[in-house]
């Protein structure tokens, strides 16, 4: 199993995904992860992560190499993002273990790993590309600063073309949603098996703690898809809130907030950081805000704060990768003012308000389990 990112702790969606895909497979592979991190692995984490596996190698990415690599990626034709995460010692350290290991198969989360295994041909090969980057880089574009609209334009079109190239060099082919599926630009993209996300019912289950916030969004605040979200609530929405009567207050909560995000804040719109049970941020809102702009793949915040419990309200975009039925298991909202009246809706009628969490927390239970999905990945991997 081939990642660009170590699979714990669990705060970023490719990590995620691949711990608990980890979590299944291991019950039928016997499994050698080899993956690259931009940071020191500590012991706990390689401990939690080394129960599921035979063997873990962890090749930590050189920060002049990185440099050196984007350079010259000006110079090619390769997406920025692959070359980001790929360095020659490495791929030799890879080669190794190939060779020693003999896989059976491989299994490579993303295309930016990809690099890596794209010429061994000693065993069938399953690229998952998880979401359609190039689309997401496309959708950036618009939101980006001037300067940067340029590069984000030709990461796109490189991450198109190498999405369409790097088919070929696998067997088996995976996505998270139909949404990203059809962005894929090869031929023989209706092929592409697909692999949704799940949730961890068992965990994500209300916990009594007294309610604080009105509204809140959850993710990594350093994510930009995420960080346009926390600021079109605060800049676009937040405005629209104010209201004689009602108080409303909001609750940003993830992993390493942007700087641009923290002078946000003020007494009724928190900015919070990591918190080691995120189930508190869930819990302590009424409502779960996502208004999802830019960016590709299925939301896992989504599927947690309806499974907890809390009626969702996010845009098109981010329900035409979850296939929620709008208006009975989810709100949907692609304005400011349709955010702000869908808000006040829910706040002005209880009984709509506990028919939307309660349909929208039975569609995840019985559409997004890991078991199930990860069910067809082992099927399609022992294939």
């Amino acid at each position: 199993m081939i990642l660009s990112r170590f699979p714990f702790p669990l705060e970023k969606g490719d990590k995620l995904r691949a711990y608990y895909q980890l979590t299944d497979l291991s019950k039928h592979f016997e499994i050698h992860l080899i993956c690259t991190s931009e940071k020191q692995v500590s012991a706990a984490e390689m401990e939690i992560v080394g129960k599921l596996c035979k063997q873990i190698h962890v090749f930590r990415l050189k920060k002049a190499l990185i440099g050196w690599s984007l350079l010259r990626a000006m110079a090619g034709k390769k997406p920025f993002q692959t070359s980001y995460f790929y360095q020659p010692w490495i791929q030799q350290k890879v080669n190794a273990i190939l060779a020693e290991v003999k896989p059976d198969h491989i299994y490579c989360q993303l295309i930016r790993a990809s690099e890596y295994v794209k010429n061994y041909h000693g065993c069938p090969k399953t690229l998952d590309y998880m979401d359609a980057l190039s689309k997401g880089m496309e959708r950036r574009i618009e939101h980006a600063a001037v300067p940067l609209k340029w590069l984000f334009r030709m990461e796109s079109k490189r991450l198109a073309q190498y999405e369409r190239q790097v088919f070929d060099y696998f067997e088996n082919h995976t996505i998270i949603s139909g949404q990203d599926k059809a962005h894929i630009l090869h031929p023989k993209k209706n092929t592409i098996t697909l692999i949704p996300n799940g949730v961890d019912h068992k965990f994500f289950e209300a916990v009594s703690m007294p309610q604080r916030y009105t509204l809140v969004f959850t993710g990594n605040m350093s994510y930009p898809p995420n960080i346009e979200a926390a600021k079109y609530i605060r800049q676009e929405i937040f405005p629209l809130l104010n209201h004689p009567e009602k108080k409303i207050n909001c609750l940003i909560s993830g992993a390493n907030p942007h700087h641009s995000l923290k002078k946000l804040e003020s007494p009724d719109f928190h900015i919070g950081g990591w918190v080691e049970d995120i189930r508190e941020s869930y819990c302590q809102s009424d409502i779960f805000i996502a208004p999802m702009l830019i960016g590709t793949g299925l939301q896992n915040k989504l599927l947690e704060a309806m499974a907890m419990g809390l009626p969702c309200i996010t845009t098109s975009l981010a329900n035409n990768a979850l296939l929620a039925a709008p208006g009975k298991e989810i709100l949907i909202a692609d304005t400011p003012e349709a955010f702000a009246a869908q808000i006040f809706r829910l706040m002005d009628d209880p009984a709509y308000f506990q028919s939307i969490a309660q349909a929208g927390r039975e569609f995840v239970r019985k559409n997004y389990q890991w078991q199930a999905a990860n069910e067809k990945l082992i099927q399609l991997l022992k294939a």
